[in-house]
């Protein structure tokens, strides 16, 4: 990887993997469109992947769909994990107050990986999110709190990674890159994301993420999602920032602290 050759093949069947799981049921077609493969090579990888059990062709239509072993793979995302113990509890009283699912998502590779929400706890959401479903790291209210909050060195790595890639647009990743605030984000403390795209109802959410950190080093975002018809960004902001925060600094404490270890 330090010089910059991803197996190509690898590439295109985790992009159609992704691909499926992001929008729960596609077609053939749809399949090569949303990972950018040729239909060709899309119908060897969607072979492969029914043959491995990760998809499953829906009954009586040529539509595929993740099975329960994509979520298996992100289990121990979860289960003992001392993250996942810490904010539990916080984030689902703040669910509980305003409604809105709250989510913690940290970083895997390119992308930002939920670790837990509580989509199932409320029913002011469109969708329900389970762990391991990911976002692109620079469109994502997370995915920029992370890149802020991430050393230089390691925030270049990844910008590295993203420009040999071959499923992102260079003109995109130039253009996502340069309306990057990192010092905005690091001052205020938060990062958001006007309209989410690249979730299971592009363009009807909003989302305002906040940081946990452990010991000082920032370990994970928070993320509160809400509908953009129910208010504007920065209503929200001056509604529920204040409170994300306070809350964002308990967990980093009984993280810092070990609770729930």
């Amino acid at each position: 990887m330090e010089k910059g050759v991803p197996i190509r093949s690898i590439s295109r069947s985790i992009a159609a993997l992704k691909a499926i799981n992001r929008h729960g049921s596609l077609s053939m077609m749809e399949i090569s469109k949303a990972s950018e493969v040729p239909y060709p090579t899309a119908c060897r990888i969607v072979q492969t992947l029914l043959y491995e059990g990760l998809i499953e062709q829906e009954p009586a239509r040529k539509r595929y769909r993740p099975t329960a072993m994509v979520q298996t793979l992100a289990h121990g995302f979860q289960q003992d994990d001392r993250l996942v113990k810490a904010a539990r509890p916080h984030i689902v009283e703040l669910t509980r107050r305003f409604g809105w699912p709250v989510s913690i998502a940290t970083r895997v590779g390119r992308n930002m990986m939920l670790r837990d929400s509580t989509h199932a706890n409320t029913s002011l959401t469109f969708e329900q999110y389970y762990p391991g479903f990911t976002l692109p790291i620079l469109d994502s209210a997370s995915g920029k709190l992370s890149m802020a909050f991430a050393p230089e060195e390691e925030r270049l790595m990844i910008l590295k990674w993203m420009r040999v890639s071959q499923e992102i647009d260079l003109q995109y990743l130039a253009t996502a890159q340069a309306s990057l605030d990192v010092e905005r984000i690091r001052r205020q403390g938060y990062a958001v994301q006007g309209r989410n795209h690249f979730n299971l109802t592009p363009g009807k959410t909003s989302s305002i993420a906040v940081p946990i950190f452990m010991n000082g080093t920032f370990e994970a975002a928070m993320t509160m999602v809400f509908f953009v018809t129910a208010m504007k960004l920065e209503v929200a902001l001056e509604t529920y920032l204040e409170e994300l925060k306070a809350a964002a600094i308990l967990i980093s404490h009984d993280l810092s602290e070990g609770v729930g270890a």
